[in-house]
């Protein structure tokens, strides 16, 4: 926070009968928090042309910044560089102390200093990690890393983490969410959560690189002209987004990320079908001299050709599923994950390792 000296003065009542304050030096009014104004607050903060009221013993109960600053000995207030307000002897008819009370300027949006303070007052009241509710979380967990609240930083964090995990069970139950609210009527089609960028840049400056990686994957899922040439009707890329770009290093990072995920699904077809799999039961069964045909390939030939027709569709689907699965390895992976014995109903051996590989 800065702490140069500037006189506020009061003017004409607002609507509830207080007092308003000009920044005598600009002339611009100023604007009492509706919620964070308590009469008895200790100390104003200043965030834009907000004031909030508070009290010095809730700061300084949870940050180790404001403890700090507020631990250290302050000079006469005729000449403290920090600002003071003094109150009225008469406001909205009520008679209140005429002790000048310390204003502190914060850098910061009013909107995040606000959701800051109510989170410390009243606890954090996180959402679904929906895009307004990520302005919220993003806002704490930002000021919270910058004035040393630990244990809010811990909390914002975590619950990013549920819309960004480490987890493939935590990632499909975010996919489950996220399809939920495509399919919704109400939401017009809107994707849940907030574009990729915004993430990464919030990880990289609060130092969370747990939130990196899902954040990274959830962006490779896009082609390039997705991320850099978005077309204006596509829900998630609005062109009047103040999107931040990606460090030079970060975008190696996704091209890098992209190929490697391109070919995880290349891969990941022609395991289908090379057989591996079938030839070793086969080997291993004939080693172990098992007598039950359900376990032997009884038509080589045939089962080569199913697997080839299967290999050409999954490549097929694969290329032509540019609604989502065609750069996500997890959406192949999951769809081949539903293939059945049905597939090959001709051979139980090869339809009982089918269904096994997949569900692997």
């Amino acid at each position: 926070p800065e702490t140069r000296f500037t006189n506020l003065s009061y003017g004409a009542k607002d609507d509830k009968g207080r007092a308003t304050v000009f920044d005598v030096e600009t002339g611009l009014e100023l604007f009492r928090h509706a919620d964070l104004w308590f009469e008895d607050g200790s100390v104003i903060c200043r965030a834009d042309r907000t004031l909030f009221r508070v009290h010095i013993s809730q700061l300084a109960r949870h940050s180790v910044f404001f403890r700090d600053m507020f631990s250290m000995p302050q000079p006469d207030s005729e000449s403290s560089q920090i600002d003071t307000l003094e109150s009225s002897a008469f406001e909205g008819g009520v008679q209140y102390d005429t002790r000048r009370i310390p204003v502190v300027y914060l850098h910061d949006t009013a909107e995040d200093v606000g959701n800051l303070l109510t989170a410390l007052y009243d606890g954090p009241n996180f959402r679904n990690n929906d895009q307004d509710d990520f302005r919220v979380a993003s806002g704490i967990l930002r000021l919270s890393t910058k004035y040393i609240i630990d244990s809010l930083r811990a909390k914002a964090l975590a619950h990013l983490s549920i819309a960004w995990p480490l987890s493939l069970k935590a990632w499909d139950m975010r996919e489950d969410l996220a399809r939920s609210h495509e399919l919704d009527s109400t939401s017009s089609g809107t994707h849940l959560y907030p574009h990729p960028f915004s993430v990464i840049r919030l990880a990289r400056e609060v130092n969370a690189p747990s939130l990196l990686p899902s954040a990274f994957y959830d962006l490779s899922r896009c082609s390039f002209t997705q991320i850099f040439e978005p077309c204006e009707d596509d829900p998630q890329y609005q062109s009047d987004q103040a999107l931040p770009c990606l460090s030079v290093q970060d975008m190696q990072r996704l091209c890098l990320g992209k190929e490697a995920a391109q070919h995880t699904i290349t891969s990941l077809i022609q395991a289908m079908g090379n057989g591996q799999h079938i030839r070793q039961q086969h080997a291993t069964h004939s080693h172990m001299r098992k007598s039950s045909s359900s376990a032997i390939c009884v038509s080589a030939a045939a089962c080569r050709k199913d697997f080839s027709e299967l290999v050409d569709l999954a490549t097929q689907h694969y290329l032509f599923d540019r609604e989502r699965g065609y750069c996500d390895p997890l959406y192949v992976a999951e769809e081949l994950g539903q293939l059945k014995s049905a597939e090959f109903s001709e051979c139980k051996a090869c339809a009982k390792s089918l269904e096994g590989w997949a569900a692997r």
